[in-house]
C-alpha cells in the first residue's frame, strides 16, 4: 500500500523528469556544438574556387536555394554560435561564396567551366555527354560520380585560374611598358622644353659674342690692309 501510495503521489513521477530533460538538452547541445565545428571544418577544407562546394550545393541550385542555404549555414556556424577558433574565417568564406553565386556574370563563368568539366569527364568514361546526374550509368561508381565531378571541376577551375592570373600579369606588364614609354616621352618633351628655354635664354649672349667676333675680324682685316699699303 505504501509503495502504491508513494508512486501515485502527485509530482512523484515528474520529480525525475527535469533531470532527464536536462541531460537530453545537454547532450543535444554537445551534439550541436560538435556538428557546428564539423561544418566549420568542412567549409574551411572546401575548394575555395568553387562556391558551390563551399555552400554544399550543386550547380543546378536556384537563386532561392542558394540564399536559403547561405542563411542556414551562416546562422549555424556563426562565430557567436560556436567556439571554433576559425569560425570567422568559415563565415567569411560563406559570404564570399554566396556573393559570387549571386553575381550573374561570375556564376555564368563558373557554370561554363563546370559544364565543360562534366562533358570532358563523361567523354573520358566513354558515356553520352547528355546524361543526368541521376542516370543509372552514373550510380555505383567508385569514387562516386559526385566525387569525380568535383575533382574534375577542381582541375579545370585551377587551370582557368592559372590562365586568368597569367593574363592579369601580362596586362600589368604591358601596362608597365606603356607607362614607361609615356614617362620617357614626357621626360623627352621636358628635356626639349628645357633645352629650348636654355637656348633662348642664352640668345643675347650668343648674339653679343658673335658681334664681338665679327667686330674683331673687321679690325684685323683693316690693320692687315694698312700694313700692305
Amino acid at each position: 500500500m505504501s509503495n502504491t501510495a508513494s508512486s501515485s503521489r502527485p509530482g512523484a513521477s515528474s520529480s525525475l523528469a527535469p533531470g532527464d530533460e536536462d541531460i537530453d538538452r545537454l547532450l543535444n547541445r554537445e551534439a550541436t556544438a560538435f556538428q557546428r565545428e564539423n561544418e566549420v571544418e568542412r567549409i574551411l577544407k572546401a575548394f575555395k574556387l568553387n562556391p558551390y562546394e563551399i555552400l554544399d550545393l550543386t550547380d543546378v541550385a536556384t537563386p532561392e536555394e542558394i540564399k536559403r542555404k547561405y542563411r542556414q549555414l551562416s546562422l549555424f556556424i556563426h562565430p557567436d554560435k560556436t567556439s571554433h577558433v576559425r569560425a570567422p574565417d568559415a563565415f567569411d568564406l560563406l559570404k564570399k561564396a554566396e556573393s559570387e553565386l549571386s553575381d550573374k556574370a561570375k556564376r555564368e563563368e563558373l557554370d561554363a567551366v563546370i559544364k565543360q568539366a562534366r562533358i570532358e569527364l563523361l567523354r573520358e568514361m566513354t558515356l553520352p555527354t547528355n546524361l543526368t546526374d541521376d542516370d543509372s550509368k552514373l550510380s555505383g561508381l567508385t569514387p562516386s560520380w559526385k566525387e569525380q565531378m568535383r575533382a574534375k571541376a577542381k582541375e579545370m577551375l585551377i587551370d582557368e585560374e592559372v590562365r586568368r592570373r597569367k593574363a592579369v600579369k601580362m596586362n600589368l606588364a604591358n601596362e608597365g611598358l606603356e607607362a614607361r614609354k609615356k614617362e620617357e616621352e614626357v621626360a623627352a618633351r621636358k628635356r626639349k622644353a628645357e633645352d629650348d628655354a636654355s637656348w633662348e635664354a642664352n640668345r643675347e649672349q650668343r648674339v653679343g659674342s658673335w658681334r664681338n667676333f665679327a667686330s674683331t675680324n673687321k679690325k684685323k682685316k683693316k690693320n692687315k690692309i694698312a700694313v700692305l699699303g
